[in-house]
Order: structure tokens, then sequence, then C-alpha cells
């Protein structure tokens, strides 16, 4: 695509930034922020390195959004430092605004506006960067160029919102959970985008309750849970942190309460986490321990009501450390 060439091309000063720019595209150190007596971020670090496509990870509530709308210069923090591509907003509010793109969770356009008018507008409040076309034709809009904002689907107009945070050729990328609300071609589709993004070395931060998202496209992530921050790694690397490459759920009669002790010694299980009937257990060879835990399970004459299996996931790495899941509120 065209746009992809102009990145490209771009990208060739991003190239050297090695010699130019900070190694971290963002650092922040100390951040606090509160609303009344809730402390929705608290004495958070974190660094992202340019290049990368990072994801920030939790629960509703857990400070994601409010983290990020500092960065992105909307939200005044309530101490800490924050540093964009070696820049801050108290000092260079107008330089990072031509460096950063947004995409908020939610997008107000002008409804009788249509899609190349509303990229116009973005376009014209930055010095330089892609052309409407380019832009149209990356979130391939092409057929709706014409339309008003208020006849666009709602992924359309997800589309329309990434075109508007793409026009100004940013170095680095905010996304405020960009695929919630969207179906699984448009997902697909973005994803594919934001992956020929992260190809051509633009640093994105993304936040998302989408852990096979997460997965797919984030070199790192961090998981948040009131305010702070309680894994950092690659995904593959705190998936393994769990203990097990599979998870083993099931469910007993309250009648017949299965103990953990039960399946103690059963070779295989790694962590075994039990809430009132339900057990979650982190197992390493799914096809030799779960025979075993069906015997264990018939030895004690225990009624199994509810038995299911699946590969671990970034969600199991929360559960592990929270006891709760990501998508609690």
């Amino acid at each position: 695509m065209a746009y992809q060439s102009t990145l490209a091309v771009a990208d060739l000063d991003v190239d050297v930034f090695t010699n130019q720019w900070p190694r971290f595209a963002l650092s922040i150190q100390g951040l606090r922020k509160a609303f009344d007596d809730v402390v929705a971020v608290d004495n958070l670090d974190l660094k992202v390195r340019r290049g990368e496509c990072f994801g920030l990870l939790g629960p509703n509530g857990a400070g994601k959004t409010t983290t990020i709308e500092i960065c992105e210069g909307l939200t005044r923090a309530d101490g800490g430092m924050v540093e964009i591509l070696g820049l801050n907003w108290g000092e260079n509010a107008a330089e990072l605004r031509q460096s950063i793109g947004i995409q908020l969770q939610a997008t107000q356009f002008p409804e009788k506006l249509t899609v190349e008018e509303t990229i116009a507008l973005f376009r014209s409040f930055f010095h330089q960067g892609v052309s409407m076309d380019d832009a149209i034709a990356t979130v391939q809009l092409e057929e709706k160029r014409r339309s008003r904002v208020g006849g666009l689907s709602g992924g359309q107009k997800q589309r329309l919102a990434m075109a508007c945070a793409l026009v100004g050729d940013p170095q680095l990328l905010f996304l405020d959970e960009p695929t919630t609300g969207l179906d699984p071609q448009a997902r697909r589709h973005l994803w594919d985008l934001l992956e020929k993004l992260r190809s051509v070395g633009r640093t994105i931060i993304l936040t998302t309750h989408y852990m096979d998202e997460a997965e797919r496209l984030c070199d790192r992530v961090a998981i948040m849970d009131h305010g702070r921050i309680i894994a950092l790694g690659t995904p593959s690397d705190l998936i393994a942190s769990v203990g097990g490459e599979h998870i083993v759920e099931l469910v007993v009669s309250p009648d017949s309460p299965l103990h953990p002790d039960t399946l103690a010694g059963i070779p295989g299980i790694k962590c075994h986490r039990v809430s009132v009937n339900f057990h979650r257990i982190s197992v390493s060879e799914l096809h030799t321990t779960v025979p075993r835990i069906f015997q264990a399970i018939a030895d004690q004459h225990l009624q199994l009501t509810e038995f299911r299996t699946h590969s671990a996931t970034l969600e199991d790495v929360f559960v592990s450390l929270t006891g709760r899941n990501l998508r609690d509120e």
C-alpha cells in the first residue's frame, strides 16, 4: 500500500535514532494519580522501548486508561515523571502533539462530515504526515470516503479513528482498547494493520481486554491491578510463569467437595487453586495427567459436574497472581 511505503521511508530516520534519540519511547517513574479517595495510579514505573508493541492489560479500574491519558497529555498527574520520545508535556507540548497518534476508547466525530472531510481536518493539525488518500487506503475505507460519519458502522468508525491517529505519521501510537465492540473480521483487519506498523518500526502502546490480541501483537506486556504493575515480560515468558502449559478447570458437586490433597502427588500438576467448588489446575502433560485426575475423583466417589481444558494464557497469569479474572469488575 502507498501508506506502507510512506512509513518505510519515514522509518529511515527512525533506523538511526540509536544515535539521535533516547532508547525508550516512553519512560514513567513514580507516577501517581488519585480521584478523591480512589488511587488510580499508584507510584508506577515503566519503560517502553522504541519500535516495540507494548500491551497494558488489566481489569476495568486497574488504572490502564488513566495511565495512558496522562501519557497522552489529557490528564494531569499528581506526581511522578513521564517522558515521551525524550520530551515532556510541561516543556515540549507542541512538539509532542506533532509526534504521537492517539485512538481513544470512544471518539465522537461530527456526524455530518464525510470520511474524507474528517481525515482532512485531522491532517490539518500536523505540519507533516501522510496524505488523506494514503490514510483512507490504509484503513480500507475507500468505498466510504464520501459517506457521512453518522452512517458508518461501529467497525468503520473505529477504522476512521485509526486513520485520524495515523494521518500525522506518528513515531508513537497510543491505542486504548481499539478493537472493543468490533466483529471478528474487523478485529482481524486491525490486527493486520498493527502488525504492518510494528514491522516498519513504529512504537505502539496498546491497552486491551483481549488476551489473544495481546499475545499475538505485543512484544511485551505489563499486567496492572489497583494502579500497580504486578507482572511484566513477554507474553510467552509470563505464560510460562504459570507453571504449566495447560489449564484444567473442573467443578464438583457441593455435596461431595474435592480437597486439593486428593490430587496431591499426581505427576504433571504444577499448581492447584480452589474457589468454593471450582478448581483451576496447571498441568504440564495433559494426556497423562487428566486420566489420573479422573481416576482420583472416581476413587473418592465424587460427582464431577463441569470439566474443560485450555492452553495457558495471559488470563491465567492474572488469575494466578490475584485469584480473579481479568474481566472482573
